[in-house]
């Protein structure tokens, strides 16, 4: 047989040993079979939640999230820190979480900072997303608020993720990160996605650059719920906000200190603490009542979109206090792992498509970077006890349980362990629509950015022109061009200022 042959599917097939590879490019699953619909997950209705039945994005996040060894795929690099988490009065009215409830407790915490694209060696004020992820050793367990320092997002569907870390990644051709190339990957994805366009002016504003993590803001980003102990549901956004106040850098000194001193943030943060002196940050929230989701003119649960504060005022919670360096690096900082799926009584998981994706991928991650038993590492470890029929796998040490019962029910070990008794009146969801591939009507990519951008002072407006127009500018033309439309369509000054930057007419 002839290396290269034409199948009646219009395609040449090319023979590789056992590879049989499509030459017309169409899209299919690692198992062969075409893919009608990459932008979408399989939702109940347009808005969720994501069924787990989506073979593709299940395909594609396990794949994803195994594409590293062992280095994170993405907030490679990082820092940490211990503390504690203190309420400022009881949030009752709201949620039955225990640690929001006692405000002379303190719940211990251990928080991890980081770039999002970087690999480890990279510089800490690279433009990027910075991580923001608390881990609360709670009574009820282990609870995860993995967040950035950035309030939205690039896209609102996790079967795009894979995708968009690609685009963001060195070139698979050249492992070059910083060439044209890759400003060519970058933007062609941006521009194709015009749901990013409101977090390119955050991204490329002075917000995108930072040189301590004392000084920065952290979002949760995604919409959760809090349910009371009557069962009453409220759609929740998480703010950090830094007791010492926000301080940016421009593009020039993040790149003079990529050089002189990289590990800037990092450093900052260790001698802080090393010297005595805390570090702090407050908690704040918005609620909105789930019956006024369809009151919006956006989608509440879309992570590309903030929620007015005129409309939905940020409530302060509580005080973070970081107060502990870790010991040793790679077992604290480096093994650290959060998942948004790791929630405790009185939190649950919104709709939001991305959020349910999320809390899949990040533990799957974990599981294979660090191991099958990785809460059994120390800084991962809830400090309750843990009680399961959960045996064996790679590093398994822990005492959970012994003889012959690892099963239930049973009755040959008295029935133990048995399930815990409900503590409060669970919140019941009404969820019905067909299952399908659909966007969400109410999407309005533009809208908030322009917002964003007319919001910004002229110097920050400045910044932000400049620092697109930098980069932007190392794309292909036609690449530009896209992106241009996209700046326009959000304002038409600020599309403007792009392309004479760029001198496109």
């Amino acid at each position: 047989m002839s290396e290269n042959y034409n199948t009646a599917c219009k395609g040449t097939i090319s023979l590789n040993k056992e590879w049989v590879i499509m030459k017309d490019k169409q899209l299919t699953t690692n198992q062969g079979v075409p893919v009608t619909d990459n932008q979408n997950s399989l939702t109940a209705g347009e808005r969720g939640p994501v069924s787990l039945q989506d073979v593709h994005l299940i395909e594609k996040l396990a794949h994803f999230d195994r594409e590293r060894i062992p280095e994170r795929v993405v907030h490679a690099r990082g820092a940490g820190a211990h503390g504690y988490f203190q309420v400022y009065e009881s949030m009752a009215k709201y949620t039955c979480a225990k640690f929001l409830q006692d405000p002379k407790k303190q719940t211990p915490i251990f928080v991890r900072f980081s770039t999002v694209v970087g690999a480890r060696g990279s510089a800490d004020t690279a433009r990027d997303p910075r991580g923001f992820a608390v881990k609360f050793y709670t009574e009820e367990g282990n609870y995860d608020l993995v967040g950035n320092n950035l309030p939205v997002f690039f896209i609102r569907d996790p079967i795009k993720f894979p995708d968009m870390v690609h685009a963001f990644k060195p070139a698979p051709d050249t492992n070059i990160p910083t060439s044209s190339s890759a400003n060519s990957r970058f933007w062609d994805f941006i521009s194709l996605t015009p749901e990013s366009t409101h977090m390119i002016t955050w991204l490329f504003s002075d917000r995108g650059t930072i040189k301590s993590y004392r000084k920065m803001e952290g979002f949760g980003v995604n919409t959760y719920n809090w349910v009371n102990a009557e069962g009453e549901a409220v759609y929740v956004k998480y703010h950090w906000k830094p007791r010492e106040g926000v301080e940016t850098i421009d593009r020039h000194e993040a790149t003079r200190l990529a050089g002189e001193d990289p590990d800037m943030a990092t450093r900052d943060l260790y001698e802080t603490i090393a010297s005595g002196k805390t570090v702090e940050y407050e908690m704040n929230i918005q609620l909105m009542e789930i019956a006024d989701e369809l009151k919006q003119s956006f989608d509440p649960l879309d992570p590309t979109k903030t929620w007015p504060e005129d409309k939905f005022p940020l409530m302060p919670v509580g005080k973070m206090v970081l107060n502990r360096n870790p010991e040793n690096y790679f077992a604290e900082v480096e093994q650290a792992a959060f998942s948004p799926g790791s929630i405790v009584p009185g939190i649950e998981l919104s709709a939001d498509k991305l959020l349910q994706g999320r809390a899949f991928s990040y533990a799957d991650t974990q599981r294979h970077r660090i191991g099958t038993n990785y809460l059994q590492l120390p800084v991962n470890r809830p400090k309750v006890a843990v009680s399961n029929n959960q045996r064996d796998g790679a590093m398994q040490y822990a005492p959970y349980g012994g003889g012959t019962v690892n099963y239930e029910p049973n009755t040959l070990a008295g029935g133990v362990p048995h399930e815990a008794p409900a503590t409060g009146t669970p919140a019941v969801y009404h969820v019905e629509g067909n299952i399908i591939r659909k966007k969400i009507t109410l999407k309005d990519d533009y809208t908030q950015a322009g917002e964003r951008y007319r919001s910004l002072s002229k110097r920050d407006q400045d910044h932000l022109v400049d620092n697109i127009v930098d980069s932007l500018g190392k794309a292909k033309k036609p690449i530009q061009h896209s992106m241009v439309d996209n700046l326009t369509k959000a304002d038409v000054e600020f599309g403007k200022r792009v392309a004479k930057g760029l001198e496109i007419k």
